[in-house]
């Protein structure tokens, strides 16, 4: 069975149906998102934190993010012709300066998450093209959000990503449902399909439903597409890439992991999150501080004043390679990745069927 081109995200058609996960601080940024794209699929930039890795020399920390975005929007435009888009988290202060900026510059699609995008739609301009789609946990979520979204918008989701629980980075779950069959990807994709084809046959229009959290084998793939989603979206498998922008010695830290080290912390945002342990987490675990100063506050959700330590600095430090001051996010299968490969491969691992003439087509 070939799943190429069945995604349909409100006009925008992916050669693959594949959305690489926006992976932030400094970890997907125009060389990786420019060659997913390159290669057919959908490129996303991780916003959280991008004035901080561009080093922009604003002096207001949303001024800083914005200049970064549009840098790395820029670059990425001039590197690829393919569908790019951003992951712009709500629980940043600067939500709205990052969704503005996206839209000004004609990102193809904005991806919100890490909590309830309910504003969203209220930022586009009269004649923007940018597709909307939120991140979502459950079937209430989405429910909530569409109801939000038409009645006050007259707006419908152009697409929801449904993240299961084996994602990496931060969770939309509380820890102790992490492992509950009923929170699983695998039940929740069918509840919301069933959600978009009563969207369709009520209102006229085709919301797909992505995939996202642990998938990283063409079976797994074939088992999404079996349940009811119109496409997939990986992060994890693109950190150990050529052309990932994190450093050499974030990769090796994946690359490195085994099955053990793959673990749940509490993160400041205030949702748990899934990383690689190494001495940074088992001393943050002990309950030693990191000190630090809040000169960004980044995050709407974070009590600086009891936080032990910084997460915006500490993803930051490791993507520039610093790990022993910062720690690296991983899906829950991330321990299987053991070299650094290309784009291209793990595209080709994912959807072994797609034909050569697809294969930089762009």
């Amino acid at each position: 069975m070939n799943f190429i081109n069945k995604l349909n995200i409100n006009g925008l058609i992916p050669k693959i149906p594949l959305i690489q996960g926006g992976m932030s601080v400094g970890v997907s940024l125009d060389n990786l998102v420019a060659a997913v794209a390159n290669e057919g699929g959908i490129g996303i930039i991780g916003t959280a934190g991008i004035g901080l890795v561009e080093n922009v020399q604003a002096k207001k920390y949303s001024e800083k993010n914005a200049e970064g975005l549009k840098r790395v929007i820029r670059r990425a435009r001039e590197k690829s012709k393919g569908i790019i888009g951003v992951n712009i988290m709500t629980v940043l202060t600067d939500y709205k300066d990052l969704v503005m900026t996206s839209i000004k510059e004609e990102i193809d699609l904005i991806i919100s998450g890490a909590g309830l995008p309910l504003s969203l739609p209220e930022f586009l301009e009269e004649k923007s093209k940018t597709r909307l789609v939120p991140i979502v946990s459950s079937l209430k979520a989405a429910q909530i959000i569409f109801k939000r979204w038409w009645g006050k918008y007259n707006y419908i989701p152009d697409a929801f990503v449904v993240e299961g629980p084996k994602a990496g980075g931060h969770l939309g779950y509380k820890k102790e449902d992490l492992r509950k069959p009923e929170f699983q990807i695998e039940a929740t994709i069918p509840q919301i399909k069933k959600f978009c084809d009563e969207i369709k046959k009520n209102y006229g229009k085709e919301v797909p439903v992505i995939a996202a959290g642990g998938i990283d084998s063409s079976e797994k793939v074939k088992e999404m597409f079996s349940l009811g989603a119109s496409g997939i979206q990986v992060g994890t498998p693109f950190i150990a890439t050529e052309e990932c922008d994190a450093n050499i010695n974030f990769k090796k830290t994946l690359i490195n992991a085994k099955k053990e080290d793959i673990t749940i912390i509490k993160s400041p945002v205030g949702l748990p999150g899934r990383a690689v342990r190494n001495k940074f987490i088992e001393d943050v675990e002990k309950g030693i501080k990191k000190p630090f100063k809040c000169p960004y506050h980044c995050i709407k959700t974070c009590n600086f004043l009891e936080t032990p330590y910084c997460i915006a600095q500490a993803l930051l430090n490791a993507a520039k390679g610093n790990l022993d001051e910062g720690f690296v996010f991983s899906g829950e299968n991330g321990y299987k990745i053991n070299r650094i490969s290309t784009v291209k491969e793990v595209i080709n691992n994912l959807f072994p069927e797609r034909s050569k003439s697809y294969v930089n087509s762009n």
